[in-house]
């Protein structure tokens, strides 16, 4: 039977259970063993957050019937079918992976609504957005997290778009207010040093305006690869995104998402881990399905581990890494690829040189302070770690100190984290269940490199 989506509950936490074999549970408490032997695995990932939850906006926007196929279910992607569904839009998640979506052509179907987002910002910042083209009073909330996560460029973004748009506290964080009458549309600007989301945010929604959208980016472009997803799935459905140098882009009003069949690639970002427990025990792992030129920038990972000494290679059916006896130390700028920053530190103890990461800076305002949090529990772990307002050096460790690992309620938090249990014994993730907002069965597949 098809499972139609609701809005899980405030506070909800919805739990995985995780095997015994690797593992050892205890409570919230989750224990990580060893790896005694090189890995060899091939392995599939599930669907991309950034694309089930791009997609899932764009079909609702589309006239008629979508189909995402191979998406992923988890909290972030829960909630952004919930809340359109709240908005009115007809989700329906099969039992075998497949989102359908009756798209409202570019409407609202519901004039007034309250919607709880939990802590997924794709959803808080899409939604802004879309529900711009209602007409009533809308409310976007979340968790205590959320409340801090900013979204005051995005607002100022809508206003000259004709957007009566608010944050009541004050503070440019959420709950938002969007007083809707439609989309005017014309010219705005956004600063890009904070998040990509409010852009591609904008521009998803921008065919449905009264006129012509030119957004004009100011500053540095943070993670530009999740814009150029963004413009591609668009053009996917049928809108194609107009750009001027790399900072100005321009929608044609009057453009219209055609509905769909449409793949979801699997997640670069979760793959990541995988590939860096080859890297960690000298191993080697294919993800099935994934490509190198997959617009995902943290597919880009694998670029990483190829300078610190591993060898990746394109198979006709993914992605493989094979591990060095070594690795060798980096210094790198991941502005591209910011979701992949912990794994990389989770590796770095285990170099023969420091690991210096750098512009990193919007790593600060994520589910957690990352920079912050990754050296706290690196330090915790009697790992040496140097942190800047940007960037962090990460310095190997002749012994890592047996430790329960907090995880900020922060799924990478817990996912790259774990990757140290794999090679010193004696450490634990604290709410190992904190994955379910992009990975649910994360531990079970990292169970599986135990062959």
């Amino acid at each position: 039977m098809p499972l139609r989506y609701l809005i899980p509950d405030h506070g909800e936490v919805v739990t995985t259970p995780v095997p015994q074999s690797g593992f050892l549970t205890m409570s919230d408490i989750l224990e990580i063993h060893p790896i005694r032997q090189r890995v060899d695995a091939d392995l599939t990932v599930p669907g991309s957050k950034s694309y089930t939850n791009r997609a899932m906006l764009i079909a609702a926007l589309a006239d008629g019937r979508s189909r995402l196929l191979d998406a992923l279910e988890s909290d972030d992607t829960r909630y952004m079918a919930g809340a359109l569904s709240t908005l009115g839009v007809s989700i329906v998640n099969e039992s075998d992976g497949t989102l359908t979506v009756d798209g409202a052509g570019g409407r609202v179907p519901v004039p007034n609504a309250e919607l709880f987002v939990g802590n997924s910002g794709t959803t808080a910042r899409f939604l802004t957005a879309y529900v711009s083209l209602g007409n009533g009073a809308y409310t976007l909330d979340g968790a205590p997290r959320m409340r801090e996560r900013p979204i005051q460029d995005l607002i100022d973004g809508l206003r000259p778009l004709g957007v009566n748009v608010r944050c009541p506290a004050g503070n440019g964080c959420p709950p938002v207010v969007v007083d809707a009458s439609g989309l005017g549309g014309g010219r705005t600007q956004l600063p890009g040093d904070r998040s990509s989301q409010y852009l591609s945010a904008l521009l998803m929604v921008a065919p449905y305006a009264q006129k012509d959208v030119e957004v004009r980016v100011t500053g540095n472009l943070v993670s530009r690869p999740y814009v150029d997803m963004t413009v591609n799935i668009m053009r996917d459905f049928g809108v194609i995104v107009g750009t001027r140098g790399a900072s100005v882009f321009h929608v044609k009003a009057g453009q219209r998402y055609a509905p769909a069949e449409y793949p979801i690639e699997p997640d670069a970002s979760n793959a990541s881990y995988f590939f860096a427990a080859a890297a960690l025990t000298g191993g080697r792992v294919k993800v099935r399905n994934l490509s190198r030129e997959s617009a995902q920038g943290d597919v880009g990972f694998v670029d990483v581990l190829d300078r610190m000494g591993c060898a990746v290679s394109n198979r006709r059916d993914g992605i493989e890494v094979r591990g060095p006896e070594r690795l060798s130390g980096i210094d790198v700028d991941m502005n591209a690829m910011p979701d992949v920053v912990q794994t990389l530190c989770a590796l770095a103890p285990f170099a023969a040189g420091p690991v210096t990461v750098r512009n990193i800076a919007n790593l600060r305002i994520k589910e957690t302070d990352r920079i912050a949090a990754v050296a706290a529990e690196l330090t915790r772990l009697g790992v040496r770690t140097d942190v800047r307002p940007d960037a962090v050096t990460v310095y190997p460790a002749a012994h890592i100190r047996p430790a329960e690992l907090d995880t900020y309620e922060d799924h990478r938090m817990a996912m790259s984290m774990a990757l140290i249990g794999l090679k010193a014994p004696g450490i634990a993730i604290r709410n190992p269940a904190c994955v379910d907002k992009s990975f649910p069965s994360y531990f079970q597949c990292l169970d599986e490199l135990r062959g």
